[in-house]
């Protein structure tokens, strides 16, 4: 079983959910070709010379992005909620999380599924070297660190800070601001060009620096040229060939193995992680040159995980979909919207994260007295069969669902063959103090059983 779901694949979906992503303008259009035209729409917007038509122009521009975010998350619950594949549906998040960018910066909201899509989900059971690549220089991140602003004399260190602090290093590992500095020298020029133009932009003499990938730009005339060092190392490649080499030096130093090892030690089995198990873990990161599925194997393989699965608390996005999947197994929802007002009240809405450091995996952040109250009324509202998850979405108020589609009153949890063994005697007193079907539900979903891993 572990070795199928580390094994690469197809994302298999029921044909009502994979119908669902298929309609979606992230699946219909190209990217590079929805990039254009969103910036040939806010271009044209903001040369309105009327006020009110400027301001109407800019609304339908934000209110196009925001749709686009929404498909995007739509589009991951649905893969996270029905895919058999749960291992890697679960390291795309886990990748999500760790390469974190914010969709309400500038024009993000339209980038946040093609991030997901190229840049992380293929290579999230893949090497962490081509995952690094792929995050590091995708529009999305460059735009949300304002690499942008990265230039020969003018240099911004945002990105070059948070690959070697959150990304590769760890904070506290083995780097100086001198390092800092070298690092965001070496991005100097990554940015991102979203005019259709296929003439380069740079000067003659730079034209065999420059490259251009779908909306991604690498230009010469930004890029500071001179010798840099990183790591006590000087680099021996120049412009584009630089940076590859910047980030196979991160993604395959020993503080990366060990920081990286950690978070998954954590993330899959327990706060705060064994050191030991750490260790283990990050020698097989090492040992296989960051191959995530050989460390993946080694952690989950592992005697210390087979004795403590089970305790790690759960952070929203687990708890709802965990719930969710244990709830309606058989059927698929066509309504992804209330699902993400459900992550947006218990405080993790994809792609929602400000900072660029991911939500925290730790359990004080996730269990106090507001989170458990909330996490109810999410269990009631799964648990009594909230009619809104099968209303297709953008149907009117009271719209009767589609014939066949009509929710039972009182879900039928797989109680039998998922938890019944695991849970304590609190638990089942309260299940048989419950006076009606809903009730149950409401009890076992929101119990402190279904609150672990």
């Amino acid at each position: 079983m572990l070795d199928e779901q580390l094994a690469p694949g197809p994302t298999l979906l029921p044909a009502a959910a994979q119908a669902q992503i298929d309609a979606l303008t992230l699946s219909r259009q190209p990217f590079i070709t929805l990039m254009f035209d969103l910036e040939h729409q806010r271009r044209t917007a903001d040369a309105q010379k009327n006020d009110d038509e400027k301001r109407a122009a800019q609304q339908a521009y934000q209110q196009e992005l925001t749709r686009l975010a929404r498909e995007a998350a739509t589009r991951h619950l649905l893969r996270a909620l029905y895919s058999p594949r749960q291992l890697q549906e679960q390291m795309t998040w886990f990748w999500l999380n760790h390469f974190s960018v914010f969709q309400s910066k500038a024009n993000i909201r339209a980038m946040v599924g093609d991030y997901e899509d190229t840049a992380i989900r293929p290579h999230a059971l893949g090497r962490f070297r081509d995952l690094l690549r792929a995050a590091a220089l995708h529009p999305a991140m460059l735009r949300y660190l304002d690499n942008e602003q990265n230039a020969v004399n003018r240099s911004n260190e945002n990105l070059a800070r948070e690959l070697m602090e959150l990304h590769t290093l760890g904070a506290g590992g083995p780097y100086t601001q001198k390092d800092v500095q070298e690092l965001a020298r070496v991005l100097t020029g990554a940015g991102v060009n979203l005019t259709p133009a296929n003439t380069p932009v740079a000067r003659r003499e730079m034209q065999g620096s420059y490259v251009r990938r779908g909306v991604f730009e690498f230009h010469p005339g930004r890029h500071d040229f001179t010798a840099k060092s990183l790591l006590g190392q000087p680099l021996q490649q120049r412009g584009l060939a630089e940076v590859e080499e910047a980030l196979d030096r991160l993604a395959r130093h020993p503080s990366t193995a060990r920081h990286l090892s950690r978070k998954l030690v954590q993330y899959w089995l327990s706060d705060p992680p064994p050191p030991a198990l750490v260790e283990r873990v990050a020698r097989a990161f090492s040992a296989s040159d960051g191959d995530i599925a050989f460390t993946l194997r080694a952690l989950l393989g592992s005697p210390e995980f087979a004795q403590g699965a089970g305790r790690q608390f759960k952070d929203p996005m687990r708890f709802v979909v965990s719930a969710l999947r244990l709830t309606y197994d058989d059927r698929v929802i066509q309504n992804a919207s209330a699902v993400l007002a459900w992550l947006n009240r218990l405080g993790q809405p994809l792609y929602g994260r400000q900072t660029p450091d991911g939500w925290p995996l730790d359990e004080a952040a996730w269990s106090g007295p507001g989170q458990m109250t909330a996490r109810f009324e999410v269990a009631r509202a799964i648990g009594s069969g909230s009619g809104s998850l099968f209303t297709p979405a953008g149907a009117a108020q009271g719209t009767p669902p589609p014939p066949g589609s009509s929710v039972p009153q009182a879900p039928r949890l797989l109680f039998d063959q998922v938890l019944q063994h695991r849970l304590g005697p609190g638990t089942r007193a309260a299940l048989a103090q419950a006076t009606t079907p809903q009730e149950w539900n409401t009890f076992l979903l929101s119990s402190p059983e279904m609150m672990r891993r």
